[in-house]
């Protein structure tokens, strides 16, 4: 694409933008009494407009209809994590019944160790990248030493930029890293990684947290084991939104794996029978622990509705030029840390800062976007809300702060 440094460009850029009519359906922040630029969807996404009838909704329910709501409501609560199930295998790739909309992201982490990471005297280690972000780290690290191991031995960093290939050999029992690594913005091959550590044996899973509604995904067609994400980021699911998982349909009825049992996991047909022993759901429900928040599903719903009309082809399409045109707008003129080639990279582009004054001028002037130190300032222009006129209002700010 030829890409021009003006505001006319991005004005047209705009108009022309066959995605444009979803921005009306977020709530812009304000500043100074216009639209700030709002850059931090890969920390907390924006509110959709229909957020605030859909918790009404399930609060009238609540009201008119007390626990009756579990079965005669509009969404019935007993069901409704269901409602999502092919709006979440839409964006990650896969088939509804290896999604899931359950927890926090790294209690499903913890979770789906349970039953993937199973390691032996010969088979321990688990490679995750360095400088993830800690609450991975925190979690691998236990896990290891819960099962005896030292994490200072049975922990494997990838390095940026290093081949993984050659730290996969017959000792590593699982890969477990990040879709997107959250400090510098690199996407992953996903599919090479999986491809590669079932080569060896083994195990793959993902941290999507900074991939799911961003990077283009195909984890059933990758045979990717298993991943878990978070929604609040690009899924705009709210702050501490229902988390989500996928387990692959190969152990949708795998009896053998180990797993940490609950109520809401077991078999439909007779969960109501109050039997002792568990039967598991075939497929991702099946790790269910417990029934969710009804009040933190009905915002991501509203959320997945429309990532369900808008497509992941055409919002990835979009996201790789409004990233094309900040990379073009800030060459010769920043260090970009994220790799430049689009198919490397998702929404987030990690800029170098040569001083925190330029964040400081970012934020006066409008900008919501967030600093990692030591000099990393992380933007992410997300296809949903965002416009190349952010984009051409978030480097002129930054190109022409005075240092």
């Amino acid at each position: 694409m030829n890409y021009e440094n003006s505001f006319e460009f991005a004005q047209g850029m705009d108009a022309a933008d066959p995605l444009a009519k979803y921005r009306a359906q977020f709530h812009i922040p304000q500043h100074g009494g216009k639209d700030c630029v709002y850059f931090c969807g890969n920390s907390l996404g924006l509110q959709p407009v229909t957020a605030a009838a859909a918790i009404g909704q399930e609060l009238e329910d609540w009201k008119n209809l007390g626990v009756e709501g579990h079965f005669k409501g509009k969404n019935p609560w007993k069901d409704y994590h269901e409602f999502l199930a092919a709006q979440l295998a839409h964006i990650v790739g896969a088939k509804p019944v290896e999604v899931v909309a359950m927890n926090n992201l790294t209690v499903n982490l913890h979770l789906l160790m349970v039953s993937f990471y199973r390691p032996t005297a010969m088979r321990h280690k688990i490679i995750i990248e360095q400088g993830a972000f800690p609450s991975d780290q925190y979690a691998v690290k236990s896990q290891i030493a819960f099962h005896g191991f030292d994490p200072a031995t049975s922990l494997v960093e990838l390095k940026t930029g290093d081949d993984i290939a050659p730290l996969i050999d017959g000792s590593v029992a699982l890969i477990l890293l990040g879709g997107v690594n959250y400090y510098t913005g690199e996407l992953f091959d996903l599919e090479k990684i999986t491809r590669l550590g079932h080569a060896k044996g083994c195990i793959v899973g993902f941290d999507l947290a900074h991939a799911v509604g961003n990077a283009l995904l195909k984890l059933h067609d990758w045979d990717v084991d298993f991943a878990a994400w978070c929604s609040y980021k690009y899924l705009n699911g709210g702050p501490g939104a229902v988390a989500g998982a996928f387990v692959h349909e190969r152990f949708a009825n795998d009896g053998t794996l180990p797993r940490f049992a609950g109520w809401w996991g077991h078999d439909k047909e007779n969960r109501f029978k109050m039997g002792p022993d568990f039967k598991p759901i075939p497929g991702a429900e099946g790790w269910q622990l417990s029934n969710p928040s009804i009040f933190g599903l009905a915002p991501l719903k509203a959320s997945l509705d429309i990532f369900y009309e808008a497509k992941m082809e055409n919002l990835r399409r979009k996201s790789e030029a409004l990233t094309g045109y900040l990379a073009f707008l800030l060459r010769d003129k920043a260090t970009i840390m994220t790799p430049v080639d689009p198919a490397r990279r998702g929404c987030q582009l990690s800029i170098r800062a040569k001083s925190k004054k330029v964040f400081d001028a970012l934020t006066t002037g409008g900008v919501v976007c967030d600093w990692r130190e030591p000099d990393c300032v992380r933007v992410a222009p997300t296809p949903l809300y965002n416009t190349f006129s952010d984009v051409y209002r978030f480097a002129k700010i930054f190109t022409e702060v005075p240092l």
